[in-house]
């Protein structure tokens, strides 16, 4: 066997194994980036949808809000309508009320 050849073939090993190296660094490198840029658009992502989520809600809300305005304004229509209606209606039952209580008070049940 020829001493040279070894020598020869023992460095072209130590090549190879540094290339290696290199492209497993390389590749490192190049998989941190990719996760890095991944994370910055995951994170653009959820900021974009957060604030669509966040809009809707507050556009639900200034809906909600203002129906509510107008249904409040409606009930105190209706409640005092039927204020009306009653205050109306009393002097036409008040005798009857007035005689059905004195019959009432007045009969005595043995």
């Amino acid at each position: 066997m020829d001493p040279f050849r070894g020598q020869g073939g023992i460095q072209m090993l130590l090549t190879a194994e540094q290339e290696a190296q290199h492209i497993v660094s390389s590749a490192r490198n190049l998989r941190t980036q990719r996760l890095k840029q991944a994370k910055e658009e995951a994170e653009r992502e959820a900021a974009l949808y957060k604030s669509q989520m966040e809009s809707e809600y507050q556009k639900t809300l200034s809906e909600t809000s203002g129906n509510s305005g107008s249904n409040v304004k409606r009930l105190e229509e209706e409640t005092q309508d039927k204020i009306n209606d009653l205050k109306a209606s009393a002097p036409n039952v008040s005798a009857e009320i007035v005689d059905m209580l004195l019959n009432l008070v007045t009969s005595v049940k043995v």
